[in-house]
Protein backbone atom coordinates (compact mmCIF):
# COMPACT_ATOMS: atom_id res chain seq x y z
CA UNK A 1 0.00 0.00 0.00
CA UNK A 2 2.85 2.38 0.83
CA UNK A 3 4.46 1.70 -2.57
CA UNK A 4 1.20 2.65 -4.32
CA UNK A 5 0.96 5.87 -2.29
CA UNK A 6 4.55 6.79 -3.20
CA UNK A 7 3.91 5.97 -6.85
CA UNK A 8 0.72 8.06 -6.86
CA UNK A 9 2.56 10.99 -5.25
CA UNK A 10 5.41 10.78 -7.77
CA UNK A 11 2.95 10.53 -10.65
CA UNK A 12 0.95 13.55 -9.41
CA UNK A 13 4.16 15.56 -9.05
CA UNK A 14 5.27 14.63 -12.59
CA UNK A 15 1.88 15.69 -13.95
CA UNK A 16 2.30 19.11 -12.32
CA UNK A 17 5.80 19.66 -13.71
CA UNK A 18 5.68 22.53 -16.21
CA UNK A 19 6.21 21.97 -19.90
CA UNK A 20 8.26 24.71 -21.55
CA UNK A 21 7.92 26.11 -25.04
CA UNK A 22 11.38 25.83 -26.62
CA UNK A 23 12.97 26.91 -29.87
CA UNK A 24 16.20 26.69 -31.78
CA UNK A 25 18.68 29.17 -30.22
CA UNK A 26 18.88 31.09 -33.51
CA UNK A 27 15.24 32.16 -33.29
CA UNK A 28 15.18 35.88 -32.56
CA UNK A 29 12.06 35.74 -30.38
CA UNK A 30 12.12 35.59 -26.58
CA UNK A 31 8.36 35.87 -25.98
CA UNK A 32 5.29 35.19 -28.06
CA UNK A 33 1.54 35.55 -27.53
CA UNK A 34 -0.59 32.51 -26.68
CA UNK A 35 -2.62 33.13 -29.86
CA UNK A 36 0.53 33.05 -32.00
CA UNK A 37 1.70 29.82 -30.31
CA UNK A 38 -1.70 28.25 -30.88
CA UNK A 39 -1.62 29.30 -34.53
CA UNK A 40 1.90 27.90 -34.97
CA UNK A 41 1.00 24.53 -33.41
CA UNK A 42 -2.24 24.41 -35.42
CA UNK A 43 0.01 24.95 -38.49
CA UNK A 44 -1.88 28.12 -39.49
CA UNK A 45 1.12 30.40 -38.84
CA UNK A 46 4.28 29.18 -40.53
CA UNK A 47 6.71 31.93 -39.60
CA UNK A 48 8.17 33.45 -36.46
CA UNK A 49 7.40 37.14 -35.88
CA UNK A 50 10.81 38.03 -37.40
CA UNK A 51 9.91 36.19 -40.64
CA UNK A 52 11.97 33.04 -40.03
CA UNK A 53 10.25 29.85 -41.19
CA UNK A 54 8.92 27.82 -38.27
CA UNK A 55 9.44 24.05 -38.07
CA UNK A 56 7.02 22.62 -35.51
CA UNK A 57 7.84 19.41 -33.63
CA UNK A 58 5.36 17.52 -31.43
CA UNK A 59 5.47 14.33 -29.39
CA UNK A 60 3.36 11.39 -30.48
CA UNK A 61 -0.35 11.32 -29.79
CA UNK A 62 -1.09 10.07 -26.29
CA UNK A 63 2.31 11.05 -24.87
CA UNK A 64 1.65 12.57 -21.40
CA UNK A 65 3.94 15.58 -22.03
CA UNK A 66 2.13 16.30 -25.32
CA UNK A 67 -1.21 16.19 -23.54
CA UNK A 68 0.01 18.47 -20.73
CA UNK A 69 1.47 20.97 -23.19
CA UNK A 70 -1.64 21.15 -25.36
CA UNK A 71 -4.03 21.40 -22.42
CA UNK A 72 -1.90 23.64 -20.21
CA UNK A 73 -0.18 25.94 -22.70
CA UNK A 74 -2.51 25.98 -25.71
CA UNK A 75 -5.79 25.73 -23.77
CA UNK A 76 -7.00 23.03 -26.14
CA UNK A 77 -7.45 19.29 -26.22
CA UNK A 78 -5.05 17.08 -28.18
CA UNK A 79 -7.85 15.73 -30.36
CA UNK A 80 -8.77 19.30 -31.41
CA UNK A 81 -5.22 19.90 -32.57
CA UNK A 82 -5.18 16.58 -34.42
CA UNK A 83 -8.44 17.51 -36.19
CA UNK A 84 -6.93 20.80 -37.35
CA UNK A 85 -3.88 18.98 -38.74
CA UNK A 86 -5.99 16.32 -40.44
CA UNK A 87 -8.25 18.95 -42.00
CA UNK A 88 -5.29 20.88 -43.41
CA UNK A 89 -3.59 17.75 -44.79
CA UNK A 90 -6.71 16.20 -46.32
CA UNK A 91 -7.85 19.49 -47.88
CA UNK A 92 -4.41 20.06 -49.37
CA UNK A 93 -4.08 23.46 -47.68
CA UNK A 94 -1.42 22.60 -45.13
CA UNK A 95 0.65 20.01 -43.39
CA UNK A 96 0.98 18.41 -40.00
CA UNK A 97 3.89 19.05 -37.65
CA UNK A 98 6.92 16.77 -37.45
CA UNK A 99 6.34 14.00 -34.89
CA UNK A 100 9.04 12.74 -32.57
CA UNK A 101 8.96 9.73 -30.29
CA UNK A 102 10.62 11.07 -27.15
CA UNK A 103 11.71 14.22 -25.37
CA UNK A 104 15.34 13.32 -26.11
CA UNK A 105 14.53 13.27 -29.82
CA UNK A 106 12.52 16.50 -29.47
CA UNK A 107 15.52 18.15 -27.79
CA UNK A 108 17.89 17.03 -30.55
CA UNK A 109 15.59 18.09 -33.40
CA UNK A 110 14.83 21.53 -31.90
CA UNK A 111 18.50 22.13 -31.07
CA UNK A 112 19.69 21.30 -34.60
CA UNK A 113 16.87 22.59 -36.84
CA UNK A 114 16.86 26.33 -37.65
CA UNK A 115 13.47 27.88 -36.82
CA UNK A 116 12.41 24.84 -34.79
CA UNK A 117 9.67 25.04 -32.16
CA UNK A 118 8.72 22.37 -29.63
CA UNK A 119 8.23 21.73 -25.93
CA UNK A 120 10.16 19.99 -23.16
CA UNK A 121 10.07 19.39 -19.43
CA UNK A 122 12.80 20.89 -17.22
CA UNK A 123 15.06 17.83 -17.23
CA UNK A 124 15.64 18.22 -21.00
CA UNK A 125 16.49 21.93 -20.96
CA UNK A 126 20.03 23.13 -21.60
CA UNK A 127 21.92 25.80 -23.54
CA UNK A 128 21.23 24.05 -26.85
CA UNK A 129 17.57 25.17 -26.80
CA UNK A 130 15.97 28.49 -25.99
CA UNK A 131 12.94 28.83 -23.71
CA UNK A 132 10.25 31.07 -25.24
CA UNK A 133 7.90 32.86 -22.84
CA UNK A 134 4.20 32.69 -23.65
CA UNK A 135 2.50 36.04 -23.00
Amino acid sequence: MLAWALFSSAQALAEQEPVYLVAHPGVGTEAISRDAVRAMFAMRQRHWPDGTSARVFVLTEGHPVHERFVKGRLDAFPHQLQLAWDRAVFSGTGQSPHRVGSQAEMHERVATTPGALGYLTREYLDERVQIIAIE
